[in-house]
């Protein structure tokens, strides 16, 4: 087992820890790090990986991780960094003849170029003898400092760091991806179309690799059936509005399937009554039922030929969740996993409002906090099946007692949001 700093970005923050672990996991790489080794508040985080292959391996795939190191040394300052260093003459004498790349960064500050070059003279003591090459070099090294969010917190900027790591760059992330599959490039588009970023960190979440089937049942323009193709999963989606699986003017959810080069993996898309749960509140949710408002139907075909839906009516938000866990209660594989987003109204939620199942252990409840609310991804794993055995008949899906704070969130937000 070696030591390693991770280098994450600063986006989704509450993801990041969430979507390293499901990586882990997905790799059967034995991950470790220290209770309280993470933290929001910086990009940093030492782990323990049994090896540089595994660092590799943990990140080829991370939305979220722009880089992992090998680490040489961290310390509260610079001064002592370089004592650990010291002792450790190896790092003399492996790089001694290859090509390399310094990079200087920090966190929570800008370091001008010349505090940059006064950073690297104090590493001369390495006396390597090999060709700075910033392009396609051996060997990438790094040192970073991290001063804390205090601009975040409306803080003054501190005269040091409370943290310095130097070490080997060994892997990046795959944030290139991110860009790829970026909606501002997507042929088919609507209004509850989930953007890229948070696609394929779902997909991280759900453990979706080559050979596994996803259903996504809420399917909408189908966002998360590419991400999880693009990752080597066979895709199939629902909806109870045949609208936007259909699409219009030639383009669908089967013209992304094209443009993106996918269509082996994305399976079939149908209209059927499983709820629509809070990928966009404006979209509202549905099920099918008696509209006492419109008349009944005579047939199933209207008088053009085109096929006729069946009528909807509302459908409560705590229902089609408790709905949702249910029908992935039946369905689900053992092990596998149920993503999907949850909208609360930020002062009225409490973690008991997220719906549990006897057959399901909680494995992540990340934030998007948009000031008076957000949504949470949730992430559920169902039980293996030995541990089934032992809860099988013990009930369906349940929430607290109280009215959880999604309770009417559709009303509640555009009372706020008109």
């Amino acid at each position: 087992m070696g030591l390693f700093f991770v280098y994450f970005t600063q986006f989704h923050l509450d993801f990041r820890l969430q979507e390293l672990d499901a990586l882990a996991k997905l790799e059967g790489i034995d991950l470790k790090y220290a209770d309280g080794a993470y933290s929001n508040d910086s990009p940093f985080m030492v782990v323990e990986l049994p090896s540089n292959d595994d660092a590799t391996k943990l990140i080829s795939r991370a939305i979220l991780v722009n880089q992992i190191y090998e680490l040489w040394g961290e310390a509260p300052t610079l001064e002592e960094l370089n004592t650990i260093v010291k002792q450790n003459p190896e790092y003399k004498d492996l790089y001694k003849t290859s090509s390399f790349k310094f990079i200087v960064g920090g966190y929570g500050v800008t370091l001008s170029a010349a505090d940059q070059l006064k950073r690297i003279e104090q590493f001369s003591y390495l006396g390597w003898e090999g060709k700075i090459d910033l392009k396609k070099p051996d060997n990438t090294f790094g040192y970073f400092e991290d001063y804390g969010n205090h601009a975040e917190k409306g803080l003054p900027a501190p005269e040091k760091p409370h943290r310095v790591y130097l070490g080997r760059q060994i892997a990046s992330g795959n944030r290139r991806i991110v860009n790829k599959y970026d909606l501002k490039k997507r042929e088919y588009l609507g209004i509850t179309s989930m953007d890229a970023e948070l696609s394929l960190i779902m997909a991280n979440q759900a453990l979706v690799r080559p050979g596994s089937f996803v259903l996504d049942p809420f399917v909408g323009t189908g966002s998360f059936l590419i991400t999880c193709a693009h990752f080597g999963a066979f895709t199939m989606g629902s909806d109870i509005d045949g609208r936007q699986i259909r699409g219009k003017d030639g383009k669908g959810i089967v013209s992304n399937g094209i443009q993106y080069n996918l269509t082996g993996r994305i399976v079939d898309n149908i209209v059927s009554d499983l709820g629509k749960p809070p990928y966009g509140v404006r979209a509202g949710a549905k099920k099918i039922g008696t509209n006492d408002k419109l008349k009944p139907y005579l047939n199933t075909i209207k008088p053009n030929g085109d096929p006729r839906y069946p009528q909807t009516i509302p459908y409560e938000m705590h229902d089609v969740l408790l709905d949702l866990i249910d029908f992935a209660a039946i369905y689900l594989v053992p092990g596998g996993r149920l993503v999907y987003w949850f909208p609360t109204v930020t002062e009225e939620y409490s973690p008991d409002d997220v719906p549990l199942h006897p057959y399901f252990k909680m494995i992540a409840n990340s934030e998007q906090n948009f000031g008076k609310w957000a949504r949470r991804l949730i992430t559920m794993e169902k039980l293996s099946k030995e541990e089934l055995e032992r809860v099988t008949g013990k009930g369906g899906a349940e929430a607290g007692v109280a009215e959880p704070a999604h309770a009417r969130f559709r009303s509640k937000y555009f009372e706020k949001h008109p």
